[in-house]
């Protein structure tokens, strides 16, 4: 009976973690798209214009990605996996510290944990490595 009541708080605040770490940051950068007054106007009733000069409150949807060619696209899409993968990569680092502090002096508990590091390294180096030769292309291509 311990280990079920074990487990269950073990999974309730796993969940708890998961919601919070997702659902977080989407309430926290919410806007409110509505006015008060109802009719596209703020209060004093004047137009509201966000900042690419478009009605912020009439719900068309903008295209974050304006480029004119190959070389913006690829680096506006390689900005966006870094602004994405680094924390990751962060969490999980010190996810294998809690893996080493956990084996105990275990031999095949510290094995795992190390595998774990050395793969979250690797990932880490083909992220930004994927970011240098993204730069090296680029800027060849524009000395030529």
């Amino acid at each position: 009976m311990n280990s079920k009541i074990k487990n269950l708080v073990q999974n309730l605040a796993i969940g708890l973690f998961i919601f919070t770490v997702l659902l977080l940051p989407v309430l926290s950068f919410a806007q409110n798209g509505t006015n008060p007054t109802g009719n596209g106007s703020d209060q004093n009733g004047t137009n509201p214009v966000g900042q690419n000069g478009t009605n912020s409150g009439d719900g068309k949807i903008v295209n974050p990605i304006k480029t004119d060619n190959i070389a913006d696209f690829i680096k506006t899409i390689l900005e966006g996996v870094l602004r994405i993968g680094m924390p990751i990569i962060a969490l999980a680092i010190i996810y294998c510290g809690f893996l080493f502090v956990q084996a105990r002096g275990n031999p095949e508990a510290i094995t795992k944990a190390r595998e774990s590091l050395i793969y979250t390294l690797i990932g880490a180096a083909i992220l930004l490595g994927s970011w240098t030769i993204a730069q090296l292309i680029t800027e060849t291509v524009k000395s030529l």
